[in-house]
């Protein structure tokens, strides 16, 4: 008996899974289609071929759902495979804005969407941990308190800088131009380390 409910339990997970990815492929592609966030909760349902009741159930509401479609995206398409183990393993920025150009029409909708606060937040969240990181390696040993304090700072900076760029960038998106702007800036804002053999 107790194979029986582990096996139902497994089959629950996976339709669970199942559907809150059809619920999220279903809002980036929507999203992307049409430009705009202002996309029923009819439309999504349909689109994932599940009941509002479901929706509602998973993610509370439509701006829940398009952010954690931020969340989905980013993950799959842009950290899946990364650790936190070294600054090297971790996505460029380069990377980072290649992503961003590539979906563009869709980070857009949802940076200027009923859902902006909680897409830059969900942003911030997803790279806070390598921003911890980053800033563990820029300024050697911190606690744990202003590693994050300067992980936000830089974050919150970045994402700035990124969604303006998404909002009122020009036609095409330069990933490159953006890559060397933000190492420019990463330049100034990184402390120097003198040569030791001087």
């Amino acid at each position: 008996m107790n194979v029986e409910l582990s096996a139902q339990g497994a089959v629950t997970d996976r339709r669970v899974r199942k559907t809150r990815a059809a619920l999220l492929g279903a809002a980036v592609r929507l999203v992307e289609e049409r430009g705009t966030t202002d996309i029923s909760v009819t439309d999504l349902v349909e689109a994932a071929d599940v009941s509002r009741r479901v929706l509602y159930q998973h993610f509370g509401d439509r701006d829940a759902l398009l952010a954690d479609a931020v969340a989905h995206l980013l993950t799959e398409e842009l950290l899946t495979g990364f650790t936190l183990g070294e600054i090297g393993a971790l996505p460029t920025m380069l990377d980072t804005a290649r992503h961003f150009a590539a979906h563009r029409t869709f980070y857009r909708a949802v940076l200027v969407g009923s859902c902006s606060h909680a897409a830059t937040r969900t942003v911030a969240q997803l790279f806070r941990p390598y921003s911890i990181l980053g800033a563990r390696e820029l300024f050697g040993d911190l606690d744990d308190a202003t590693a994050v304090e300067i992980a936000d700072f830089f974050t919150g900076g970045t994402t700035a800088v990124l969604s303006e760029w998404l909002i009122e960038g020009p036609e095409p998106l330069d990933p490159v131009a953006l890559g060397e702007r933000m190492a420019r800036l990463q330049a100034v804002i990184s402390p120097r380390i003198p040569d030791s053999d001087h």
